[in-house]
């Protein structure tokens, strides 16, 4: 076979090195993005915390002579607008998209309450962890140095839940090799009774009905109501869980009255004593990325900047670049080289950090002003259909990147906090040939499910009648998905006495 030699013409687009690393800053949201700066923080000499110093000659030098980045990143003259060249489709800015007699209705800072107002913080209440709390009860009992150690063992092995998941003989493999500890499955057993004796009442148990009937022998007094809800719980779990309730009164011969009361005895009890007891949380895990305010009658979006620091190129490094760039020798020209590439790393990170909130900020913008009339009102009836490709044509960014903006970001709203991918939602026709959002008939479906005798659940074909008289053709497998999102049971689940 001859070889022989073509030539082939191709057209590729590569992203910069500066272009990867703001597509990552762009999807992480405002806790994720703290701990990204300090890591870049501890990384990076070349980058400080502090207010950057704009008439600093040895920045301006360095901005000037130093760094000719202009062929690898893209830049915006107010002038002349985006540069054509390379251009990527995330690079975007507030002139573009800002009518410019209204004015900027954004904020860099959050400023969303009055002098007036109280300014609540999310409490971080510290004390003893859950472990920390069993093994202070473990050391107030009497046992031998090998039992300590054994309930030491089995406590390291609890999860957060409370439950010890670990089969026994796994766990006798683990101490005889890593704690050098000879014990039997008995011995193990008579441990951990002693630890599911500890506060609070359920913990160490190994499935939800060891840890329901861990609460229920505490419970004091022993009324007929307890009596018969262990009786539940030890021979008609499997039926309790699935609701036959009809069943569970024959078995044990009461009314329905009576099942009523011992029902709510099980059902008040705590499937996850771990989570009950931790003393150590912060009062609220969600932190907004955005704040959408209601100003009389206008809109005022801010973006959540309360933990970010101020970055700057460090002084030292500068003057550092400055003295090695006079001297000509081989060691001075390789420092150089070291030192630069460290204050352009530095430069590309604050850059790139100035530019996603640029695209936050007119992402988030867009979508408020698409779903206004719901941010005015907090009525999601009022939630218009809204897919990504709406946002993306709107403000001429890619659809990648409007997705990434909308991924695990939360926004603050006067009625409650909202994940933002939740507004975006497909559309429905109504019998009217009106398009609705899908988010507008969860919201029905919902209300339905609410309002419905859980005595005798509507059943999904039953919601699909409902629906259809207020003029929504939806299959029932439809309403099916749209209860399952809403983590809605079956109407067998949802039946009570």
């Amino acid at each position: 076979m001859a070889l022989r030699q073509s030539q082939q013409l191709k057209l590729q687009q590569k992203l910069s090195p500066q272009q990867i690393q703001l597509m990552k800053l762009l999807q992480l949201p405002t806790m994720a993005l703290e701990q990204r700066i300090k890591e870049e923080l501890e990384a990076n000499p070349a980058l400080e915390e502090g207010n950057d110093e704009a008439e600093d000659e040895l920045q301006d030098d360095f901005d000037q002579e130093e760094i000719d980045t202009s062929e690898e990143t893209d830049t915006f003259d107010e002038e002349e607008g985006p540069m054509e060249a390379e251009r990527m489709d995330d690079e975007v800015t507030f002139d573009d998209y800002m009518d410019e007699e209204e004015g900027a209705d954004y904020k860099y800072e959050i400023t969303n309450s009055g002098k007036d107002d109280d300014r609540k913080e999310a409490p971080l209440s510290v004390g003893p962890g859950f472990h920390d709390v069993l093994e202070e009860q473990l050391g107030l009992r009497d046992l031998s140095d090998n039992e300590y150690r054994i309930g030491l063992y089995l406590i390291g092995c609890i999860d957060e839940d409370g439950y010890l998941r670990r089969d026994l003989d796994s766990i006798v493999d683990d101490i005889a090799f890593s704690q050098n500890i000879h014990t039997n499955v008995a011995e193990l057993e008579n441990v951990l009774k002693v630890i599911q004796s500890f506060d609070p009442a359920g913990v160490g148990a190994r499935n939800l009905q060891e840890c329901l009937l861990l609460q229920l022998d505490r419970k004091n007094p022993r009324t007929r109501e307890v009596h018969f809800a262990i009786d539940i719980v030890k021979h008609y779990m499997d039926e309790f869980s699935k609701k036959h309730y009809d069943k569970i009164a024959r078995h044990i011969d009461v009314d329905d009255e009576e099942l009523k009361d011992i029902i709510s005895e099980i059902t008040h009890l705590n499937p996850k004593p771990g989570g009950a007891s931790a003393n150590t949380s912060i009062a609220g895990d969600i932190v907004p990325d955005f704040v959408i305010n209601n100003a009389d009658g206008k809109l005022e979006l801010s973006l959540n900047q309360r933990n970010m620091p101020e970055l700057k190129l460090s002084k030292e490094y500068l003057e550092m670049l400055t003295e090695y760039s006079r001297n000509k020798d081989r060691t001075s020209k390789e420092a150089s080289t070291f030192v630069k590439s460290k204050i352009e790393s530095a430069q590309w990170f604050i850059d790139a950090l100035f530019q996603r909130q640029q695209t936050l900020l007119v992402t988030m913008n867009a979508i408020m002003k698409y779903q206004e009339e719901y941010f005015m009102t907090g009525d999601e009836t009022k939630l218009k259909p809204m897919i990504l490709k709406d946002i993306a044509e709107s403000i001429g960014l890619d659809i990648s990147t409007v997705s990434r903006v909308a991924n695990s970001k939360y926004v603050t709203t006067p009625f409650g906090n909202f994940l933002l991918k939740s507004f975006f939602s497909e559309s429905l026709s109504t019998d009217s040939g009106e398009e609705v959002s899908t988010r507008e008939v969860k919201k029905i479906l919902k209300d339905c499910i609410a309002e419905e005798n859980k005595r005798k659940p509507l059943t999904d074909d039953a919601l699909m009648v409902i629906l259809k008289e207020k003029g929504y053709n939806i299959a029932r497998r439809t309403i099916a998905k749209y209860r399952e999102q809403l983590d809605i049971p079956v109407a067998r689940l949802r039946k009570e006495i």
